[in-house]
């Protein structure tokens, strides 16, 4: 299972995106940040809720220079079929990955063997393809997409301020750290 600070694999897979489905690799996004939803199924109750809000937020991911791509083990055809047919999800500007053999799932520690699904989460990675933040958690529980852009802003100011850190919340605008001295202050 891939970790904080391991570089991801590339990828080729099938998705849904703009209206057609089309092979896209995770190295189309080299250079970006990339956010990974990983999510259990299409038509179901809490995805749609999350993988929406997501599209709801999506300009901010771009003007951060990162792309959304949601990831479920269902095919590009169900992703369309989906599509198609829900409003929340008829939002979706973003890519839709399939990954129908789980082999991407398996490879980010998401897979359920005994149910053939994917967990819930999330996967921050910076435009090299190293992993900076992972949230997973029970399918029963709805991840907070603002927090995900929070993460992603503090994962980025560091990434472009080194030698500072975040506290606890920051959010832009808030005081920073220098770790061994003692300057806080707003950056």
């Amino acid at each position: 299972m891939l970790g904080v600070g391991d570089k991801i694999a590339d990828f080729e897979l099938e998705a849904y995106h703009e209206g057609e489905i089309k092979k896209i690799k995770l190295s189309d996004y080299e250079g970006k940040w990339a956010v990974l939803l990983f999510y259990p199924a299409d038509f179901t109750f809490v995805c749609p809720t999350e993988l929406e809000e997501a599209a709801e937020h999506h300009g901010e991911f771009s003007k951060l220079g990162a792309e959304i791509l949601s990831v479920s083990t269902d095919t590009a055809f169900s992703h369309k079929a989906w599509h198609d047919n829900s409003p929340a999800i008829k939002k979706i500007k973003y890519p839709m990955i399939a990954d129908p053999t789980g082999k991407m799932c398996r490879e980010f520690g998401t897979y359920m063997e005994n149910e053939g699904l994917s967990m819930r989460a999330t996967f921050i990675i910076d435009p090299e393809g190293v992993i900076k933040s992972i949230e997973m958690h029970d399918n029963s529980i709805g991840r907070n997409i603002k927090e995900t852009l929070r993460k992603l802003q503090a994962a980025k100011f560091v990434s472009e301020n080194k030698g500072l850190v975040c506290p606890a919340s920051w959010s832009p605008g808030k005081d920073t750290l220098k770790p061994g001295t003692d300057l806080v202050g707003k950056i």
